[in-house]
């Protein structure tokens, strides 16, 4: 019986080539620059592209976390900054992928459409621990508001990050963990060998 995978220091930003080493089910720590974005801030996204504008981060190799932070407690950088339910940005995903965004962070299953631009973009979807957002704020050094401040905890944050703890959940070539870990699961208990 294998052991389970090693973990794996990733310094952002993430590259095709960078993606390219991981697999599904890969634990990795994440250090670098992030940005947040949930259903508002995508819409938003989509609104400038359409009217012919630049996204307001540089979305070349870029991990977005799909997260709305709640504001920092005295003396903190951020408060609790979990992750959202990814679907919600399904039908947004793959023009941001096509346009050169590598990374997303979330929880939960993608659609087919998503694993397909993930795969042509050569990118990478990682999955974080739901329920765990004020552990994980511990990851996060510094945090500033750099698009549209008036949806509040929804606005796009830039995020500086180290040791973020994710697995990769679906990997540049289409594996995905929530199919593999089910199946060799259910082979685990298949008592022939």
């Amino acid at each position: 019986m294998e052991g389970p995978p090693a973990l794996r220091c990733l310094t952002l930003p993430l590259t095709r080539e960078k993606a390219a080493a991981l697999s599904a089910g890969d634990p990795v720590y994440l250090s670098g620059v992030i940005y947040t974005a949930r259903d508002a801030a995508h819409q938003r996204m989509m609104e400038l592209l359409d009217g012919g504008k630049a996204l307001p981060f540089p979305i070349e190799d870029a991990v977005v976390y799909y997260t709305g932070p709640s504001p920092a407690a005295p003396g903190q950088v951020i408060g609790s900054a979990g992750p959202t339910t990814s679907y919600r940005m399904d039908a947004y995903a793959p023009r941001l992928l096509a346009l050169g965004l590598r990374g997303m962070i979330g929880k939960g299953k993608r659609s087919a459409e998503v694993i397909a631009a993930i795969q042509k973009a050569g990118a990478l979807y990682f999955g974080a621990l739901g329920g765990a957002g004020a552990l994980l704020s511990r990851c996060i050094r510094a945090a500033e508001i750099v698009a549209f401040p008036g949806l509040g905890t929804e606005a796009i944050h830039r995020l500086t990050v180290e040791d973020f703890p994710v697995t990769v959940v679906i990997d540049s070539r289409g594996n995905n963990l929530y199919e593999t870990g089910k199946r060799d699961y259910l082979r685990s208990l298949d008592p022939m060998p």
